[in-house]
């Protein structure tokens, strides 16, 4: 296996708090890109936006991920991040990239604030327009594909665990 594991997928698929399980599961570091982000510049996602546009975001997220130079971490990054083929290719060459599918219906349960949560989107763009974009973009990055709709996040973590090695 490589040293990182990376997830990726739509906001409400449960990147971070499979993460975090998956890390403890392992041993692992956990590095959430948000959080990363919110530290560095010292703001939320939100307010990035608000100021300077949902391109800004998708720019800062690229930076932060291209900067990422660790070892045994669980790594869980934005929603957005597949936007960048620079980043996804650096985070492809630290580790697996394992996406966490919901489907639509699932995700617009999970997600009540999508106008105030920091997702990087054109201001008129649905959460379906998003989605489609965005399920095509995961999966062409993906090494893994772990349908985390209909189960919990224990039970995520459990089938990566078991896909990177079936992988190896």
């Amino acid at each position: 296996m490589k040293k990182n594991i990376t997830l990726i997928g739509m906001p409400g698929a449960g990147k971070s708090t499979t993460g975090i399980i998956l890390a403890k599961n392992l041993s692992m570091g956990f590095l959430d890109t948000d959080i990363l982000i919110q530290i560095n510049r010292g703001e939320s996602l939100q307010s990035i936006m608000d100021r300077d546009g949902y391109l800004a975001l998708r720019t800062i997220e690229e930076e932060e991920i291209l900067k990422i130079n660790i070892e045994g971490n669980i790594i869980a990054t934005g929603g957005s991040a597949v936007y960048s083929e620079a980043a996804m290719n650096h985070l492809k060459s630290i580790s697996r990239i394992v996406f966490l599918q919901a489907g639509l219906d699932v995700l617009k349960k999970r997600i009540t604030n999508f106008e105030t949560r920091g997702i990087a989107k054109a201001e008129n763009q649905t959460f379906a327009e998003l989605f489609n974009e965005r399920e095509v973009l995961y999966r062409r990055y993906a090494d893994v594909v772990i349908d985390a709709a209909a189960i919990s996040q224990d039970k995520a973590a459990f089938l990566i665990e078991k896909s990177l090695y079936d992988l190896d």
